[in-house]
C-alpha cells in the first residue's frame, strides 16, 4: 500500500530527494586531476577551477539540475522536522559541510548537491561537465570558501549568489547562458525551455485555495 517517490518535495515539512553528485576528473593513466596533497582541502587548481565554473553558471544549471515546479520547494524551503532541509539557497563552497551548494568531504573530489530528483540524469551530467570545463577553460576562481552552517548563519553573507526561487527564473537565466546554449546545443536548448516554459505557464494558470482564502475579498 506504499508508493515510491523521487518527487523534490513531496511533503513541506519532511526533507526532500536531492541527486547529488561527487565528481573528480580522471586522465587516460588513471590520474584523478582533482587530487593535490598539498591544498588543505586535498583538491587541485583543476579541481577549483571546476568548482568556479559551475558556480559561474549556477542560475542557469539550475533549470536543468532543478526541471520541475515542485523542484523550488526543496531548494528554497524552511526548515523540517530534521531542523534542516540538506538542500542549497546559495551559490557558495565548502569543506565538509552539508549546508552548502557544493562539499569537498575528502581529497580529490567533491559534491555537487543542487540536482534533485527529478533531474534527468544525462541532461545533468552533460550540463555539469559543460559548466566545469568552462570553469577550467576560462581559470575561474570559486573564491574563498565559506565553512560556516549556511542554515544558521547563512544570513550574514553579503556576497554570494542567490539560487532561483522558481522555475521561470532558471529558465530565464538558462536562456541567456551562452556556456550551456553552446555546449548543449541549440535544437536541445530551445525543445527544453519550450517543454518547461508549457509546464511553467499550465501551473502558473492555476487557482489555488490559497490564493481563494487570501484574495477573495482582498
Amino acid at each position: 500500500g506504499l508508493r515510491a517517490t523521487f518527487m523534490p518535495k513531496p511533503f513541506p515539512t519532511l526533507t526532500g530527494n536531492g541527486c547529488h553528485m561527487h565528481v573528480s576528473v580522471w586522465s587516460k593513466d588513471v590520474k584523478n586531476l582533482f587530487e593535490d596533497p598539498k591544498d588543505p582541502m586535498g583538491l587541485s587548481k583543476l579541481g577549483y577551477q571546476f568548482i568556479a565554473g559551475l558556480m559561474h553558471s549556477a542560475e542557469a544549471l539550475t533549470a536543468i539540475t532543478n526541471p520541475t515546479v515542485n523542484s523550488y520547494k526543496r531548494i528554497n524551503a524552511a526548515r523540517t522536522l530534521s531542523g534542516a532541509t540538506w538542500s542549497p539557497n546559495t551559490v557558495t563552497y565548502t569543506g565538509n559541510n552539508r549546508t552548502h551548494m557544493i562539499r569537498i568531504p575528502d581529497a580529490g573530489r567533491f559534491e555537487f548537491r543542487l540536482g534533485d530528483g527529478a533531474a534527468n540524469p544525462y541532461a545533468m551530467q552533460a550540463a555539469v561537465l559543460i559548466a566545469g570545463l568552462d570553469g577550467i577553460e576560462n581559470k575561474r576562481d570559486p573564491g574563498e570558501r565559506l565553512d560556516i552552517d549556511m542554515y544558521a548563519e547563512g544570513h550574514k553573507v553579503t556576497n554570494a549568489k542567490k539560487l532561483p526561487l522558481n522555475l521561470l527564473d532558471a529558465l530565464r537565466a538558462l536562456e541567456a547562458s551562452p556556456i550551456l546554449r553552446k555546449g548543449l546545443g541549440e535544437p536541445f536548448i530551445s525543445a527544453y525551455l519550450k517543454l518547461k516554459h508549457a509546464d511553467w505557464n499550465e501551473y502558473a494558470t492555476q487557482l489555488t485555495d490559497w490564493e481563494r482564502r487570501t484574495t477573495l475579498d482582498c
